[in-house]
């Protein structure tokens, strides 16, 4: 007898708490996580459908995309490398190590020899007496 009586009185304030709940979700936005376990089942339905919906659109975007990029050609044919540096003969290019390079990247054209850094004359535009330059200009000279 005693467990019935709780066991209704439990059921009735779980009933009046719900409609309170109901109640007050309308007017109050922190309640309504509260209110979306009491959603019906077409509801979670409706959830269902457009969760599918979506991810099934997602799905044929990655699909899209991943075959056809935005771009109209995402590869760009790069011609096979050949190296022109690795010569075989024996003389002055091979001595001192001149790298070639095919001008304007086309490998018909002859292989030419690539302007030496070192060979790169600096001339600085500086105005000093000639005992300074001479004292402090290293350009030239052995050791550096």
């Amino acid at each position: 007898m005693r467990s019935t009586i709780l066991r209704a009185a439990a059921q009735a304030a779980r009933r009046a708490d719900s409609e309170m709940l109901k109640k007050g979700a309308k007017r109050d936005p922190e309640l309504w996580v509260s209110t979306l376990q009491s959603v019906t089942s077409l509801r979670l339905t409706h959830l269902k459908v457009l969760f599918g919906v979506m991810s099934g659109a997602f799905g044929l975007a990655g699909y899209y995309f991943a075959r056809k990029p935005t771009s109209p050609v995402s590869e760009v044919k790069v011609s096979v490398a050949q190296m022109p540096w690795e010569d075989t003969s024996s003389g002055e290019t091979q001595a001192n190590f001149k790298y070639k390079y095919h001008p304007g990247a086309n490998p018909k054209n002859t292989p030419q020899e690539a302007p030496s850094a070192l060979n790169v004359v600096v001339v600085p535009n500086v105005t000093l007496p000639k005992v300074l330059h001479e004292t402090f200009n290293k350009d030239g000279k052995d050791g550096y």
